[in-house]
């Protein structure tokens, strides 16, 4: 599945088969269920979950938290907006190469 598919199907009631918890809580995150999308984020320990994780930390507002996760993912905290995060996250754990 690519990013534009993806994107694409948060249109359904549901996500779509088989995506890992990390990419199921982006999908609830672009639906605008950010307590959902947390759950799925703690479900995935690790790394991509971690970011994922600080993503919605960041979203939220909550700066300290979000810093935490982002070090647990490894990654620095962005200065790009939300949206593009947000893409730039589903793309790199869509295509894991």
């Amino acid at each position: 599945m690519d990013v534009a598919a993806f994107t694409n199907s948060v249109t359904q009631a549901s996500p779509p088969e088989g995506l890992s918890p990390a990419l199921q809580a982006l999908w609830w995150d672009a639906k605008g269920d950010w307590e959902r999308a947390h759950d799925h984020a703690q479900a995935q320990h690790d790394a991509a979950g971690a970011w994922v994780h600080a993503y919605l930390h960041r979203k939220e507002g909550d700066a300290e938290n979000a810093g935490y996760w982002y070090r647990r993912a490894g990654k620095a905290m962005p200065a790009m907006p939300l949206d593009d995060e947000w893409a730039t996250i589903a793309e790199a754990l869509l295509d894991p190469r």
